[in-house]
């Protein structure tokens, strides 16, 4: 078994998946007559028969639909590290996936940072979108938002920033109150946005230690970028995450109305492949020490 037939296989695997010789002639660019030799040749090599000839179509035997699963399997590991390995270092961008709110809130604002400390990385940003599966054969990091993630046993999960919400409005609104610790009361009269849905405010006024209203009004947005700008633009209270809005409170664009929090459990993870591309591990391990500096330096000048 030291000198397999590779281009038997090949051919057969080919047939096998295509259901047809003149198929598999097409996709090797070769004639059909081509891919029935090369099956024959497989066949007595092996000493049984591979397919059924009686139809116009060709049929696996039962003995060589193990084989034809595994030709397929092998033949689809040897093109996928093969892609990983063609382009030289350095022509790959490197791709990060982010969900909208870190993407527009934490990550664009600083990347002309990254850009000039390394100016010979080119990088890609892609949106994760809320309940689509990342591929990490196309995309070398992610950032998602959630509680500790379960994940394929080829990943880690690296704890960025803290998903704690609190309820904040626009400074104006705020004043309009008058009174510097608003009641439950309060924050019902300037009207609830949603992310989302209605949970959010739900567990908040649970954690606040109010009875949570029957009918939780105002309109929902399925973005923290477009809740955010709600908030701004003054039509209510909204749960933000801190961690992300922390410019905004020190500029005086956004007041908090409580210090109750929710989604204290909750973080921003970073998620990558244990064992990274081979050409793509200096910038990735560039990337990822950078926005862990960022943020520990960021955190320091907030408590001072």
């Amino acid at each position: 078994m030291t000198h397999l037939p590779l281009n038997a296989l090949k051919t057969f695997e080919a047939v096998a998946r295509l259901g047809s010789f003149q198929k598999a002639a097409d996709e090797l660019c070769v004639t059909q007559s081509a891919v029935s030799h090369q099956v024959r040749n497989l066949e007595d090599w092996l000493g049984v028969a591979l397919f059924e000839r009686t139809g116009r179509r060709p049929i696996l035997t039962p003995q060589s639909e193990d084989l034809a699963r595994a030709v397929t399997l092998s033949f689809g590991d040897i093109a996928a590290a093969c892609k990983r390995l063609r382009a030289p270092e350095g022509t790959k961008p490197l791709v990060i996936a982010a969900i909208p709110s870190i993407a527009t809130s934490w990550l664009i604002p600083r990347l002309s940072a990254f850009r000039t400390a390394h100016p010979e990385i080119d990088i890609q940003v892609v949106y994760a979108l809320h309940g689509q599966g990342i591929d990490f054969d196309e995309v070398d990091l992610a950032f998602t938002f959630g509680p500790t993630p379960t994940l394929a046993s080829n990943l880690k999960s690296i704890p960025f920033l803290s998903g704690e919400s609190a309820p904040v409005c626009s400074k104006w609104v705020f004043q309009s109150l008058g009174r510097a610790h608003p009641t439950l009361d309060d924050i019902l009269g300037i009207g609830l946005l949603h992310d989302t849905d209605t949970n959010g405010w739900s567990q908040w006024f649970k954690a606040a230690g109010g009875q949570t209203p029957h009918a939780l009004k105002g309109p929902i947005f399925e973005d923290i970028n477009m809740l955010r700008t709600a908030a701004f633009s003054g039509q209510g209270a909204a749960l933000c995450p801190l961690a992300l809005i922390h410019e905004d409170l020190a500029a005086g664009r956004l007041s908090k109305v409580s210090d109750v929090t929710i989604l204290d459990d909750f973080f921003y993870y970073l998620i990558m492949k244990k064992i990274p591309d081979l050409n793509k591990v200096p910038a990735l391990n560039a990337f990822v020490n950078w926005t862990l500096d960022a943020r520990s330096t960021e955190q320091i000048s907030q408590k001072t």
